[in-house]
């Protein structure tokens, strides 16, 4: 399952970021959405997602979303 498909406000764990863009995987990283790490979608608006990592929240588009698997 992705993060498209996250229920709002339910915690999961990322399970891996699926794609072969380093810059991407180095963004996700920065914002400390990696393997193993806590993740909840706060609210959904115009294809894009408001999650919460560590403590922070960022809006991160759908495509982007679609790369997070999580469990």
């Amino acid at each position: 399952m992705n993060l498209v498909d996250a229920n709002i406000g339910e915690e999961y764990i990322v399970d891996d970021i699926v794609t072969d863009d380093e810059e991407l995987n180095s963004f996700l990283f920065s914002l400390g959405c990696y393997s193993g790490e806590p993740i909840t979608v706060i609210s959904r608006k115009r294809g894009s997602c408001v999650v919460s990592i560590k403590d922070a929240r960022y809006n991160i588009d759908k495509d982007l979303a679609k790369a997070i698997t999580i469990k």
